[in-house]
């Protein structure tokens, strides 16, 4: 059984519709499939029906992006209930501060002499553009060669266009997750590109606070710190999961199904019995 845990469409910043990144699941002979996009739920409805057109099980899931002390950090949620208060206040918070950042980030732009085709960055988004769309565009307008430039000259904390928005602390998300009967995931912790990543003291904390899950088998992650992780997990009695972090074209290296959770994992973290799907 091959299940992935951590995937994006177009609700968020994938390039995928929900009713598409299940059928490639199917493709990519998964069977069983998270939808995990960044603070939205918008696509769970049309991914859930899908999975019931094609056979697959679909997780509904999100990806909140949370402060973890002085770096951004994100954090998976499978099995919420979006309506809840806390969750629903997080969403609410994020969807308003994602729009004023765009808007931000347009003017910066703008002011830095690197005006990006706004309605090509829209168009590119199933809702609120997010930074990765935003790189699309600086992209496009031939400012950088690559997203991962944008990122590193003018998108990312500290550079010159980066504009702050809101985020929970990891603390916060955990227990919002957990208040709404879910489970809490803390995603590709040391994938490299937000600093030395989560320490095992850190790890410790965060379990005392209700987190359920690592993140170790990920694309951003060595053998070396997948095993490293996985010993972490296993001594704070944490799920070690694995997943793609699918984005479609939105981002290389990370087709569905290249790392994936071992069913009897996935079972005890979800409390489901996926082979009677």
């Amino acid at each position: 059984m091959r299940i992935d845990l951590h995937t994006h469409s177009i609700c968020s910043d994938g390039s995928d519709i929900p009713e598409v990144l299940v059928d490639r699941a199917v493709a990519a002979e998964l069977d069983v499939v998270a939808l995990t996009d960044h603070d939205t739920v918008a696509g769970w409805d049309a991914a859930a029906a899908a999975g019931e057109r094609l056979g697959i099980k679909v997780v509904l899931g999100i990806e909140f992006s949370t402060t973890n002390v002085d770096r951004g950090q994100h954090l998976l949620g499978y099995n919420l209930d979006p309506a809840h208060p806390a969750v629903h206040e997080i969403l609410r918070r994020g969807a308003t501060s994602r729009e004023d950042r765009v808007a931000g980030l347009f003017a910066r732009l703008d002011e830095l002499g690197l005006s990006v085709d706004r309605e090509y960055v829209t168009s590119l988004a199933g809702g609120i553009p997010s930074r990765k769309h935003v790189a699309a565009g600086l992209v496009k307008a031939g400012h950088v060669a690559t997203e991962d430039e944008a990122f590193a000259q003018f998108l990312n904390e500290g550079a010159s266009a980066y504009v702050q928005r809101y985020r929970p602390t990891i603390e916060q998300a955990i227990s919002a997750i957990r208040d709404a009967g879910g489970v809490a995931v803390i995603a590709h912790p040391r994938d490299g590109k937000r600093g030395p990543g989560v320490s095992e003291e850190r790890f410790a904390e965060l379990a005392a606070c209700g987190l359920d899950g690592i993140e170790v088998d990920h694309q951003q992650h060595s053998v070396e710190v997948r095993e490293e992780l996985r010993s972490i997990a296993s001594n704070l009695g944490l799920a070690s999961t694995g997943s793609s972090d699918y984005h479609g074209t939105r981002k290389s290296d990370h087709d569905l199904g290249c790392n994936t959770t071992e069913p009897h994992v996935a079972e005890a973290l979800l409390g489901a019995n996926f082979d009677g799907r």
